[in-house]
């Protein structure tokens, strides 16, 4: 049930802190004015239905043709504690975190000083002002913006879950106005949601003019930030990277997905099961033509995996580290029985239970050699969803013509975010790549099968799909030693035939996997960096701002394991290599210097592992200080 506001009935509750009389307590700095070029986190507590209003503000901003770049900061329980989105509004594109915030939305009192010490000197405080808060709850260099907006809701609403919803969108009102936001815009997102529910339809919208329509008459707007329409966003879609890794399963042609829940990668599973009711139905039957099992643990899932894989269906998982640990043992059998099968990781902090909604780098090592004995694994770095999309989808074609364990290694950071990227392209042309199968027509002509036995030097053996012929092609499928014709052997002489040919399997793996992109400096440089992943955005944010202080780096950004040869020539091309990744003990580096021999001095580590994205500044400041550092010259003695 809603009453009619007036604006006079609210008395001075709109405002507990301020200097003029429209509302806006300007601070003694000059507040920060940016056009298109600034970040807005809001602060919210989990449950109070702000995700869906903080997501539509993004969304706005990219219809008025600006890039965006949010990113949702989340508690791991299910309701109550403090939940963060962050918005970085940017026209020239930078979709990395950039540290620091513009303006605060802040909705939480639990964070409120945290949230207050965050904004940068000159910025801006937006709050709900309907109870007056102490001075000392303020800065003297940041402007405050009070809304009341608790007053605003009462007045108009008396059912208490409305109050919570439409107070978010009261909130976007004002934040429209003060931002100089076309409201049109907004108005179209609210119908695409809610479209063919007009009674939902019609009351968000006039929540949404009640916040605007409050911060214009009392309120000078706009501030000097601003969002001004624009062209920028061009092609680009946006999208989260689970959803683009499942859709790129899809597209793999993969059939059977297993899994168990745990954050940040249970979206990938949902997302599957949502794109293959849209694309995994038979047109004439109606017949769903995928499976996907939860299994009972993460164990499960992998062994169901590799059964479906064994049976010739194209089948994965999605875990995370906790994850990872559980399945080595049948990830150990995947490898030695030489089994495709692929595990999409999308790491979090850890060790242990760690920081279950935090994005890092963790799990390189962990994955590279997973199980126990002499194993080494395949692993993509994707750097966006465009990739997330490509690299799952080729890592079925990688796991079938390797006949092993394909990582695709995701991190929170990119798949629980929504980011522009490129278009996903499909070539409806392509065939799938099964490796090498053994038919029952080469099986007849008389071609020696040796399950295990390598005809042509690439370390990959023949398989045949069960029930391939009535008397030929058959063999058992162990994780016990055997020889090249799959029977049961312990002589060490085979046991090393078989370790050295899965070694040559793996160095065959260098030029199936995608290789490293190189990016050189405009004048010729000693120094380099390599970096992989979702550090790609912070990473080339930050060459700029290196360059800009005077520093020149050549960069390679690594997109697989094992490492293409040209990572090699790249170390051997340069005197110091920086190593960009958010994990404590720089795991990649670790990777590198173990498969090339190289010395590690030469290998400088840039790590950054407080389970935040890595940041175009933090990246900038640590290179730009060890650059100076090694321009110092040193002195020396005078000679009499």
């Amino acid at each position: 049930m809603r009453r009619a506001l007036s604006h006079r009935s609210l008395g001075h509750a709109e405002i507990s802190h301020r200097n003029d009389s429209r509302g806006i307590d300007m601070s003694d700095k000059k507040p920060l004015s940016s056009v298109n070029d600034f970040v807005v986190r809001f602060a919210n507590v989990n449950g109070s239905g702000s995700a869906s209003a903080n997501e539509m503000f993004a969304r706005a901003i990219l219809r008025h043709g600006v890039p965006v770049s949010p990113r949702n900061i989340f508690p791991s329980n299910i309701q109550g504690l403090p939940t963060w989105y962050e918005v970085r509004v940017t026209e020239a594109g930078h979709l990395g975190a950039r540290g620091g915030v513009d303006m605060m939305v802040a909705m939480n009192p639990q964070t409120w000083d945290k949230d207050v010490a965050g904004i940068e000197p000159g910025g801006y405080l937006f709050y709900d002002s309907t109870k007056p808060m102490p001075s000392t709850k303020f800065r003297d260099d940041i402007t405050v913006i009070g809304v009341p907006l608790t007053a605003i809701t009462n007045s108009t609403y008396t059912d208490p879950r409305q109050r919570q919803l439409f107070k978010n969108i009261i909130y976007l009102g004002a934040l429209s106005a003060l931002l100089d936001m076309d409201p049109k815009l907004i108005e179209q997102l609210i119908g695409e949601q809610y479209k063919g529910k007009e009674k939902l339809l019609s009351s968000n919208v006039h929540a949404l003019h009640l916040g605007r329509d409050w911060a214009l008459t009392n309120l000078k707007c706009p501030i000097g930030l601003r969002v001004k329409k624009s062209d920028k966003v061009g092609d680009r879609i946006f999208i989260e990277g689970n959803s683009a890794a499942a859709l790129g399963a899809v597209y793999g042609g993969a059939t059977v997905c297993a899994w168990y829940p745990i954050t940040p990668s249970s979206s990938v599973a949902e997302a599957f099961t949502a794109h293959c009711k849209k694309y995994r139905h038979d047109p004439q039957t109606g017949k769903a033509k995928y499976a996907i099992v939860q299994g009972e643990d993460e164990l499960a899932s992998i062994g169901i995996v590799i059964g479906a894989s064994w049976n010739g269906a194209r089948a994965f998982t999605a875990t995370s580290g906790p994850g990872i640990s559980l399945m080595t043992e049948f990830i150990g059998l995947s490898y030695f029985a030489e089994i495709p099968a692929v595990i999409m990781n999308i790491q979090r902090a850890g060790p242990s239970t760690g920081m279950p909604t935090r994005t890092q780098q963790c799990d390189i090592i962990a994955c590279a050699y997973a199980s126990h004995g002499d194993t080494k694994h395949v692993l993509l770095f994707p750097e966006d969803p465009a990739e997330a999309f490509e690299f799952a989808a080729a890592a079925f074609d990688l796991a079938e013509r390797l006949q092993t364990t394909i990582f695709l290694m995701l991190d929170l950071d990119i798949g629980m975010n929504h980011r522009l990227c490129r278009p996903l392209k499909w070539d409806d042309a392509k065939q799938y790549d099964r490796g090498k199968v053994m038919t029952a027509e080469m099986l007849d002509e008389g071609r020696d099968f040796g399950r295990y036995l390598d005809v042509d030097g690439d370390g990959i053996p023949y398989r045949t799909y069960p029930g391939t012929h009535p008397t030929k092609g058959s063999y058992f499928t162990r994780g016990t030693s055997r020889d090249r014709y799959a029977r049961y052997s312990e002589e060490g002489s085979v046991y090393a035939d078989n370790m050295q040919r899965l070694m040559r399997k793996f160095e065959t793996a260098q030029d199936l996997v995608p290789r490293p992109l190189q990016a050189n400096a405009e004048r010729p440089t000693k120094y380099g960096v390599i970096y992989f992943g979702s550090t790609s955005p912070a990473m080339d944010e930050a060459i700029g701002q290196l360059e800009a202080r005077g520093h020149q780096l050549d960069r390679l950004r690594i997109r697989a394991f094992p490492f293409h040869s040209s990572v090699a020539s790249f170390l051997a091309e340069h005197d110091f290599v920086y190593v960009v990744e958010q994990n404590r003990d720089s795991q990649l580096r670790q990777l590198i210097v173990n498969e090339n021999g190289i010395d590690p001095v030469r290998l400088v580590p840039i790590v950054h592992y407080d389970g935040s994205p890595i940041t175009a500044r933090f990246i900038a400041k640590a290179i730009g200080d060890h650059q100076d550092h090694l321009k110092v010259t040193p002195l020396r003695k005078a000679v009499s």
